[in-house]
């Protein structure tokens, strides 16, 4: 496992590599893993990049190898997740849909909760029901100025 810290427009990031895909994304705030090696390869260095254009607004999708790792039914979320399109919002209770849980809105938000890959699986794009901002690994500041690139104001 190889750990290496960027400077972003949103402070300090670090991006894991596990086995050729990316792992985790650890916000200034996070704990950093425990046996990771720091060491930048190519893979994280190709996902800097891609999150420094996502940050400037000029990328819209991100094209890397990801393996967050966590149970079947987060994985349904987080697959739904990566499925909402930039710029658009959606709330628990339709990402529990989404992934075919039409009655787990609150294990959806728990799963959510749980991203390991935040931005690179937009978590960020998922509201309240009641169309407010709710709940961010990074705080609702971050949660909104990520909408706010992706063109969306809260």
């Amino acid at each position: 496992m190889k750990l290496f810290y960027y400077h972003t427009a949103i402070g300090r990031i670090g991006i894991v590599e596990k086995n050729e895909k990316i792992s985790n994304l650890y916000f200034a705030t996070d704990l950093p893993p425990q046996g990771a090696r720091l060491f930048e390869t190519p893979l994280l260095k190709s996902a800097a990049k891609q999150l420094h254009a996502y940050l400037e607004g000029s990328l819209k999708e991100f094209s890397l190898p990801l393996a967050p790792e966590g149970t079947d039914f987060m994985q349904r979320i987080w697959k739904a997740l990566g499925k909402i399109p930039y710029g658009e919002t959606v709330s628990y209770k339709d990402l529990a849909i989404a992934a075919g849980s039409p009655k787990a809105a609150r294990a959806a938000g728990m799963a959510n909760n749980r991203n390991p890959l935040p931005i690179l699986i937009p978590c960020h794009r998922v509201i309240g029901a009641n169309g407010k901002l709710v709940g961010y690994r990074g705080g609702l500041a971050l949660k909104q100025k990520l909408l706010k690139i992706e063109g969306l104001n809260f």
